[in-house]
């Protein structure tokens, strides 16, 4: 019997409308991430995240790049969002989450947001992947409902941030099948000099507590892929400004440590990171090693690696090429 995602069974009870309705409101007077910004994007006034009542996709395709068990062999069918409630200074799709006056060209309809997911399913692609969508989930709860009603039926990911309300994620229970969240940082500091996000490892604790409470620790496999479940994305930071250990004792000690951590080695000085001494080179291999230690002091043994590598892969070319912004390796 194959999966049927959550949110088939809430379009058929009729709770995905109820959602949806409910959800529209909290952009009268915007708190849909721990900024609570309080501005009115249906007419038009913007908050930290600079968006407003239409969501900005600035890039879709089918992408190779996922943990395996997500990207398999045809690959996750990842929508980019524009604009970002975070200001990493070293964010490495910075073209597409800091560039906020250029990307406005990029808003589509919530029909066409849509759309754009069901082109992804008949392309071929394993799941639909919403890439920062934090923003959005207001636009995203709608588009899937439509998307649903005209034959979507791929799992949906969401991977974010971290710095999610957990009221808005409230509104998802049934409807993201997995969650891919980041823990940025084990600290609150590093989150507000870094990705200008006030109480970021407070609000991020109690994001991926409640994703854990709605899909707990157990991944559901059909044919060698994920379809259900909860994965921690942690990047590794030069000069461990990441406080990785903070972040893995927090799941061990408060979550449970079975769950499965991708732990990333990929941080190169993108974006404005040269500027930040601590921050201007790329990771070593001692730092990343001692990241590694930490998955087994703490009894994390699930999950993935990176090659140290990757950081040559892993640079994305959303400037000159929104349609395949994955296939480029450093020269």
């Amino acid at each position: 019997m194959r999966y049927i995602p959550s949110y088939i069974k809430l379009l058929n009870s009729g709770e995905l409308n109820q959602r949806v309705r409910k959800a529209n409101k909290i952009l009268e007077e915007c708190a849909g991430c721990p900024h609570e910004c309080s501005v009115q994007r249906t007419k038009g006034e913007i908050g930290i995240c600079f968006s407003g009542s239409m969501p900005v996709v600035s890039s879709y395709t089918k992408h190779l790049g996922e943990e395996p068990v997500l990207s398999g062999t045809k690959g996750a069918g990842n929508i980019f969002f524009g604009n970002c409630n975070l200001r990493c200074v070293y964010c490495q799709n910075y073209d597409i989450s800091q560039n906020f006056k250029s990307e406005k060209m990029n808003e589509v309809t919530i029909e066409k947001l849509a759309d754009i997911m069901l082109k992804l399913q008949e392309s071929g692609c394993h799941n639909i992947g919403l890439v920062s969508p934090t923003h959005f989930v207001v636009q995203i709860l709608s588009a899937i409902k439509i998307a649903a009603e005209n034959g979507l039926y791929l799992p949906i990911i969401y991977n974010s941030n971290g710095y999610d309300s957990v009221e808005m994620l409230k509104l998802l229970e049934g409807v993201i099948d997995i969650y891919l969240p980041d823990i940025k940082y084990g600290d609150n500091d590093s989150g507000k000099k870094y990705s200008k996000a006030p109480n970021y490892f407070d609000k991020a604790k109690l994001a991926v507590k409640e994703m854990y409470r709605q899909v707990g620790s157990l991944l559901i496999y059909e044919d060698n892929l994920v379809v259900r479940g909860l994965i921690i994305r942690h990047l590794v930071l030069p000069n461990g400004l990441a406080e990785t250990e903070n972040v893995f004792d927090f799941i061990s000690k408060e979550l449970d440590n079975k769950i499965h951590i991708s732990l990333m080695s990929q941080y190169y000085p993108a974006n404005k990171a040269e500027e930040e001494m601590l921050l201007s080179r790329q990771l070593r291999h001692n730092e990343y090693s001692k990241a590694v230690d930490l998955l087994d002091i703490y009894g994390l043994t699930n999950g993935w690696i990176q090659e140290m590598e990757s950081s040559d892969f892993y640079r994305p070319q959303f400037e000159t090429d929104r349609k395949n912004p994955f296939n480029h390796k450093l020269e």
